[in-house]
């Protein structure tokens, strides 16, 4: 069944005053990558247009590098940590299955703010800012630092290049707070269980009998994906999804500044850029630097377009998350506090 919320933003306003974002030093080109695994720099490029990938060592933590983009986008807001109310970690790699939104606040100096995480894969970033704002705009909290961050190369399978070529590690956060303005013009947010099986991490096979009966042991499994029909899945609903906000905020591609979607594969930005009629040099892609970062990949990407320059105040723009779950959401920002007319 598909679960559908539509927004078309109407309370008090909510402002995204600042981002960051960190990567892991460890860089692996597609060129080492195909010393370990039979694949090549041109097979990977000219299916996804990835060329390299950042990874997580073991001497660094996920926790880390969530914590060094909140301070960066702490910073930039102009704010500080102990006037963040909420930390909300989108993340399906917590460094304890517990939840690791806690740890960060903690490291981050929010001491007075509550933590949780939230697991929606590739699409958690649209998810847990779309989350953040419900908070802003009930009046409960005025301050709220949204992060994704995510580490798959934990879970792969490293002879597996169907799934190993494609993912790196990375964190990337905003400020969202409470503003005359309103920053957040609409989303849109979708799940569809019956193809949960198309892209999963899922618990093995063990088990250990007590008594007269068994328990898993708790390990998980490498992550598994139906590389064909994760494609048709997001050629097919992404550009779909941004039509349908689009037409229910009222909104025409041409008055979209950027485009600022999950950092998959090109040919799907590609794609919906084309459904768009967009010119391409008004989508944002980090992919070939960075590969699938999952829920750190939008943020990433927002961020490095907001330092470079390209991404001014008052800018509008389209952003989508897509992936396992079956997830996928959209959502119209317009960006910064300034800028406004």
């Amino acid at each position: 069944m598909v679960e559908e919320f539509i927004l078309k933003a109407t309370g008090p306003g909510m402002v995204f005053s600042g981002c960051g974002s960190a990567t892991p030093a460890q860089v692996l080109t597609n060129d080492a990558l195909s010393q370990i695994v039979e694949t090549s720099d041109e097979w990977i490029r000219s299916r996804t247009g990835i060329g390299s990938r950042h990874l997580l060592p073991p001497d660094q933590s996920l926790t880390d590098l969530a914590i060094a983009a909140g301070k960066s986008a702490i910073a930039m807001a102009g704010i500080e940590s102990a006037e963040i109310d909420l930390v909300i970690l989108a993340t399906s790699t917590p460094d304890d299955l517990f939840g690791s939104a806690s740890k960060v606040a903690h490291g981050l100096g929010a001491t007075r703010a509550v933590g949780f995480d939230l697991t929606a894969a590739c699409s958690g970033f649209v998810f847990a800012f779309s989350v953040a704002s419900q908070f802003i705009q009930a009046g409960t909290y005025q301050k709220v630092l949204v992060i994704g961050a995510d580490a798959l190369s934990r879970w792969l399978d490293w002879e597996d290049r169907r799934t190993c070529v494609l993912f790196g590690d990375g964190a990337g956060a905003v400020v969202c707070q409470t503003s005359e303005h309103q920053g957040l013009v609409g989303f849109e947010l979708y799940s569809d269980g019956s193809r949960n099986h198309c892209l999963t991490l899922g618990l093995s096979s063990g088990r250990k009998t007590l008594g007269e009966g068994q328990v898993d042991t708790g390990k998980y499994n490498t992550l598994q994906m139906n590389g064909r029909e994760v494609y048709r899945f997001a050629v097919d609903k992404v550009p779909e999804v941004m039509e349908k906000l689009l037409y229910r905020t009222e909104t025409q591609p041409e008055q979209l500044d950027w485009l600022v979607l999950h950092q998959a594969n090109q040919r799907i930005m590609d794609a919906v850029a084309k459904r768009l009629k967009l010119d391409p040099e008004r989508v944002i892609s980090n992919l070939g630097q960075y590969g699938n970062t999952s829920a750190a990949s939008i943020p990433i990407a927002l961020d490095e377009a907001v330092r470079d320059g390209k991404i001014q105040p008052g800018d509008l723009i389209a952003t989508a998350g897509f992936g396992a779950g079956l997830s996928w959401g959209a959502a119209l920002i317009r960006w910064g506090e300034n800028g406004w007319s």
